[in-house]
């Protein structure tokens, strides 16, 4: 049975931007009390006024253990979690032998790292039926050349919320598998880069930040669903 999240308090750690921002606007047209939380200040005041009635903003560092803590200890119960913070940025990108060894291992801080402090802190104030949905890549799905790194966080993740969903049952934990997302920071890949990555998916275009929002919602309605990934790429996955 699908419940509704009309009334429930959904939080959206990296809410301030992009597919974040995305996941939060669909969680309020739907009704629910949403929470923005994210590590700039600033950023997160102008997403919680862009939502306008129904939402409110935290500052949070998930890579500091800390501040996850206090932030769930200011937040209280709460019933869904979205954490789609960090990016995959550039410096995860290269080949085996110039891998950088301290900027692999930061990379992991946010993704995973800052995902398991969200999930460790959150799992104590949740409430009875809620959700923890994490985001992964499709690298994790599709390896390619010059990216073993960024690989291996988005396999992690997928994994770590397969262990999670068995260990903390009957609280439920899923992740999205993001293909290609048109948020601000893709949209700056120059044009023939972005049709290189999909021209040759069945659904030939990057995908929108409200069609990727809509698997974070189904993820946190769906009763039934656990330790399972969600895929929205475009039908990369399959070709």
């Amino acid at each position: 049975m699908s419940a509704s999240l009309d009334g429930k308090t959904v939080v959206v750690i990296g809410g301030a931007t992009g597919i974040g921002y995305a996941v939060a606007e669909a969680a309020r047209d739907e009704g629910a009390k949403v929470v923005i939380a994210s590590s700039q200040a600033a950023n997160v005041e102008a997403a919680v006024a862009r939502l306008g009635g129904g939402a409110r903003g935290e500052v949070v560092d998930v890579g500091d253990e800390a501040s996850v803590a206090a932030f769930f200890d200011r937040l209280g119960p709460f019933d869904h979690l979205a954490f789609t913070a960090g990016d995959w940025g550039g410096s995860m990108f290269a080949a085996t032998r110039e891998v950088d060894l301290t900027k692999a291992r930061d990379g992991f801080k946010v993704r995973f790292w800052g995902a398991l402090a969200a999930v460790k802190h959150g799992s104590r104030t949740i409430r009875e039926g809620g959700s923890f949905t994490f985001t992964g890549g499709m690298l994790a799905q599709r390896p390619m050349k010059g990216a073993p790194v960024t690989t291996a966080v988005a396999g992690a993740i997928e994994h770590l919320v397969r262990g999670l969903a068995v260990d903390l049952a009957p609280l439920r934990v899923n992740a999205v598998c993001l293909g290609i997302v048109l948020t601000d920071r893709t949209n700056t890949l120059p044009a023939p880069m972005l049709e290189a990555f999909t021209a040759r998916l069945p659904l030939p275009r990057g995908g929108e930040p409200s069609e990727a929002a809509q698997a974070y919602l189904y993820a946190m309605r769906a009763g039934y669903t656990t330790g399972q990934v969600l895929m929205v790429d475009g039908g990369a996955a399959v070709v």
